[in-house]
């Protein structure tokens, strides 16, 4: 299995391997999932911004692999109106971190593991599962 050396930065060239990792790993959901994304946008970021590393408590740029925000479906109500609109967040430098084996280096299967899994669990919040659940099936 070919890995690749990961210098804890992200540049054009593994943005593109990510991001082509990732297009594979949404291809390969089931269609149920795959239709939630055409309702709840998917946005990949680098890293977290400033302001939500502080509201987080976030003190590197590889500590959070994903956010889902919005109200989860479980916790939705008729009298809601003018809450923020949801979205999953992808952190590339997060989920590379967490690929990464204990010599630095990252092969595209463990990366399009730990994309799945991040992917999978914001996912989950967007149909109310708590943290726990999610460490259940495998998706923490």
């Amino acid at each position: 299995m070919a890995s690749w050396p990961y210098h804890h930065h992200v540049d054009a060239v593994i943005r593109r391997k990510f991001d082509a990792l990732l297009e594979q790993v949404l291809e390969e959901l089931p269609p149920p999932w795959r239709g939630l994304l055409e309702q709840v946008p998917l946005v990949v970021e680098d890293r977290p911004s400033r302001r939500l590393a502080r509201e987080m408590e976030i003190e590197s740029d590889d500590e959070l692999c994903g956010l889902y925000t919005g109200t989860p479906l479980t916790e939705r109500s008729v009298e809601q109106s003018g809450t923020m609109p949801e979205e999953i967040l992808i952190f590339r430098m997060g989920v590379l971190a967490e690929a990464a084996d204990d010599a630095d280096r990252i092969s595209d299967v463990e990366l399009k593991k730990q994309i799945r899994i991040t992917v999978l669990h914001e996912m989950g919040h967007h149909f109310g599962m708590e943290e726990e659940a999610l460490k259940e099936l495998g998706y923490e």
